[in-house]
């Protein structure tokens, strides 16, 4: 009659695309490692005299970061409402009293400890996100928004928007290949220097100098993660056109015109990030992720019903190309641990990422049937693993991804096989350019 559902009173049945099976293993993933990887960040913070923030950071900075902290807590607020005068609060802050605080070992436990404490202590928990969807239906089967839900509710699928680092570097291997380029292009692996928008010099800095001056692949490049590739790339190109590119595959978020883009400086959402990768599985095809698929009300009527919108975004040959260049980085490049360490060997396409500092880690990843999303980091980005072999997309993001597809290939109920195979036809040959 035009008036408005009551979702609580009028027996409405919400048809969601969640599966709770793999709900569950996704859950329980992001659980184990997350617990692991917490263990190794208390291990470091031991050694910083500001923990839980970086070596890196001044007093000034931390007591930046902790005045804002506090002021956006309810206790704050309510003083402040209450006319308590700012040293009143800021010693109600400094005060131990009796309090309960969140470990994942003993779950609620009892302590004496100040507020100004207890903010500290909630930073120390590494945060995260996880998605899992059907790139052909746009069916989300598994979000996980954060470690815990209870204690950490800031959901780190689509509120949360991070560095995405070198998971980026597919939207512009992606420009390279739709404009002609092919796998098997060859280039010399060395310092590139390129001039930006303001006539300053960039120049990137890379980890691979035992190669420098070989003459590599492109596939290379991106199973590697090299920057003085991607710098090359990008001196072919504008930053236009991996805006434009990247605007494509769904990033709705701030990006800027400038060459470091490339690199991964931009802040984009896990659900974006999942929702983009969908284009290479599925032929060049985006989808969008779908929670919903009908509403019927307490007759069974439908009422609402839900279907996924897709998107052209690039030539099924240029998709084709960027499958073979993905399979690479997860059988011979930065995503070869799930390989090696978790045992799946069903083909996969994927991508590492690590910004600056370590301040997030990323992992996506895609079967013939799914794409996964993963990002580890720290509330603020002054937060983070201070050495590399910890702090990395692979240690960091990659267990959850690599943990959840363990238990999902392993349910024979749920019907993924390891022996899938992407649809690239017989005819696809990614040398073809070069011969």
């Amino acid at each position: 009659d035009g008036t408005k559902y009551d979702l609580y009173q009028d027996g409405l049945k919400i048809y969601t695309t969640i599966d709770s099976r793999m709900q569950r293993y996704a859950e329980e993933a992001v659980s184990e490692h997350m617990q692991e990887q917490q263990k190794a960040f208390f291990k470091e913070l031991k050694r910083k005299k500001n923990a839980p923030f970086s070596r890196d950071l001044t007093p000034q900075e931390v007591d930046g970061i902790m005045s804002r902290s506090m002021r956006q807590t309810e206790r704050y607020r309510l003083m402040k409402k209450a006319g308590v005068k700012n040293d009143s609060i800021q010693k109600a802050f400094h005060t131990p009293r009796e309090m309960q605080i969140f470990t994942y070992e003993r779950g609620l436990v009892d302590t004496i400890m100040s507020p100004y404490d207890s903010i500290k202590w909630q930073k120390s928990f590494l945060r995260c996100g996880f998605m899992s969807m059907d790139p052909h239906t746009g069916h989300v089967k598994a979000y996980v928004g954060g470690p815990n839900f209870t204690h950490f509710q800031y959901d780190m699928v689509t509120k949360g928007r991070r560095q995405v680092g070198s998971t980026v570097k597919p939207y512009l291997y992606t420009l390279a290949m739709d404009e002609g380029l092919w796998p098997c292009e060859k280039t010399v692996n060395e310092p590139i220097t390129l001039i930006d928008g303001n006539g300053k010099e960039w120049t990137p800095r890379d980890t691979h100098d035992k190669n420098k001056g070989d003459t590599v692949t492109l596939t290379w490049g991106l199973q590697n993660s090299s920057n003085w590739i991607s710098a090359y790339l990008m001196s072919l190109f504008t930053p236009e056109q991996l805006v434009k590119i990247m605007r494509s595959f769904g990033i709705q978020g701030q990006l800027d015109p400038v060459i470091s883009l490339c690199l991964g400086p931009c802040e984009v959402s896990v659900e974006e990030m999942v929702d983009a990768y969908t284009t290479f599985v599925n032929k060049g095809i985006r989808t969008e992720p779908l929670y919903v698929t009908h509403i019927e009300d307490n007759k069974g009527n439908v009422i609402g019903l839900f279907t996924p919108k897709t998107h052209e975004v690039i030539s099924e040959t240029t998709a084709y190309k960027m499958i073979y260049m993905l399979r690479a980085v997860m059988d011979h490049g930065t995503g070869v641990r799930v390989r090696y360490k978790y045992g799946i060997q069903t083909p996969m396409g994927g991508k590492t990422g690590t910004t600056n500092n370590n301040s997030d880690g990323w992992f996506m990843c895609f079967t013939p049937s799914l794409v996964n999303g993963a990002w580890v980091g720290g509330e603020d980005r002054a937060i983070h693993f201070d050495n590399l072999a910890q702090g990395q997309g692979a240690s960091m993001a990659l267990p959850i991804c690599a943990l959840y597809l363990q238990k999902v290939l392993a349910d024979p109920d749920l019907g993924y096989q390891q022996n899938e195979h992407f649809e690239v036809p017989s005819w696809f040959n990614p040398n073809a350019g070069c011969e």
